[in-house]
């Protein structure tokens, strides 16, 4: 018998503790300087100019109460996500996500790039302060993945082995370089980098399938992914679901926390609700995103 999803926030533990899991790894979480928070929750109280449906942001608290929400729901591991949308912001953002992921142990150490010369450095010197995971934003930044500047980045990060978290989908909206033929295009370049593909990649979720079927290294977020929210703008056509489902092992929770505009238990109540089975969702909560990140129980 399936374990039942939660009800709510506060029925968070019962429903991971019930699967047998020692608690959540998320892979999309995001920490930022607090004037970057601040612009990005102001861009949100905007969302109906921009998407055409309200996007009020759940956790819009400050940075102490939200590690407090994460503490009690049990997420163990999570990273910071920083993303810059023009030059000369990845270093300073990749220092701020450093200092918070000294004080914070639960944090995964952060780091992001941008196409601009000294791209190749800002990798390497986030790689020798054993950054875990990197960010890149292609709809915010405006940039093609396939930028010449980053050319020696991706030839670093793909002997390195370390995983991207990629928002490259056309959803919530479309860029001039989203989509995937962009990031087509760089894993034929780079066919052995580790990308986590942010929200399944929304909308064009069989295209990000087909790759993560055809790259080994390429994984999903779960992002916003099967929520209420997300199905009545950009639904998931239920005829991919044995295709998600045999894509287990390189599923990851991601639930883009704070900035969601429900409750955390809707994203798990939404994988829960596909019906993929109890071993799916072990996989997906916990067993993926501790290998790929090396989080002990």
């Amino acid at each position: 018998m399936s374990v039942p999803p939660p009800v709510d926030d506060d029925d968070v533990p019962r429903f991971w503790r019930a699967l047998g899991l020692p608690g959540l790894v998320d892979v999309h979480v995001h920490f930022l300087p607090p004037r970057v928070q601040e612009k990005v929750w102001a861009y949100f109280e905007a969302a109906e100019t921009h998407y055409g449906a309200a996007w009020p942001v759940h956790y819009a608290l400050p940075e102490h109460e939200r590690l407090a929400v994460l503490g009690r729901l049990g997420v163990r591991a999570f990273p910071t996500l920083p993303y810059p949308h023009k030059p000369g912001m990845a270093a300073w953002l990749n220092d701020w996500s450093a200092a918070f992921a000294d004080a914070h142990p639960q944090v995964l150490r952060s780091a992001t790039f941008f196409p601009e010369p000294e791209a190749p450095h800002h990798v390497a010197e986030a790689l020798a302060r054993g950054v875990r995971v990197f960010k890149v934003h292609v709809q915010v930044g405006g940039f093609d993945p396939r930028d010449p500047l980053l050319a020696p980045v991706w030839a670093r990060l793909e002997e390195a082995g370390t995983p991207v978290v990629i928002h490259c989908g056309s959803g919530p909206l479309a860029g001039e370089h989203t989509g995937p033929e962009p990031v087509t295009g760089l894993l034929e370049r780079h066919p052995r980098l580790c990308l986590v593909v942010a929200h399944l990649g929304m909308p064009e979720y069989a295209e990000f399938l087909d790759l993560a079927e055809r790259y080994e290294r390429v994984h999903l977020d779960t992002t916003m992914f099967a929520t209420g929210f997300t199905e009545r703008l950009m639904p998931f056509d239920p005829a991919l679901r044995p295709r998600l489902a045999a894509l287990g092992e390189k599923v990851l929770l991601g639930s883009d926390f704070p900035s969601i505009p429900y409750p955390y238990a809707e994203q798990l109540a939404a994988l829960s609700r596909l019906g993929l089975g109890d071993d799916w969702l072990r996989a997906v909560l916990w067993h993926n995103g501790a290998r790929l990140f090396r989080v002990a129980a």
